[in-house]
């Protein structure tokens, strides 16, 4: 079991900047591929970045690539999403994800544990 808690969402103004985190308890956190994904209103959940085991290789939605930046720091057992130049359409409820699997990075039901998500929205 690996239980999953984020932070670091709020409100900000377009192309404003926002951190999240996401702090793991439980089984050891490097076991897992990591991921951020968002669900706005409406809308299914969608993929927005991975990061390998060891932090090694990334993966990002073409809709943030360039923008976000995912890492994580597996002594402190925290992901980390920074997100810069923020846009309305990134207005959405974020979720950490953790894969034991961690081959197909871009699909929600390959993850085994969740966050509750926090909420972002970026006002225009």
């Amino acid at each position: 079991q690996v239980q999953l808690v984020e932070s670091g969402g709020g409100l900000v103004q377009a192309g404003g900047s926002l951190r999240l985190s996401c702090a793991a308890s439980g089984r050891a956190f490097s076991w897992y591929a990591m991921g951020w994904f968002r669900q706005a209103p409406g809308k299914e959940r969608e993929f927005v970045a991975a990061i390998s085991r060891s932090g090694g290789n990334t993966a990002y939605a073409d809709s943030v690539k360039g923008r976000f930046t995912i890492s994580r720091n597996n002594a402190e057992r925290t992901l980390y999403l920074q997100m810069n130049s923020l846009k309305p359409e990134d207005t959405a409820v974020y979720y950490c994800a953790a894969d034991s699997g961690g081959s197909s990075w871009t699909i929600p039901t390959e993850y085994d544990y969740w966050g509750q998500g926090t909420q972002v929205t970026v006002s225009s």
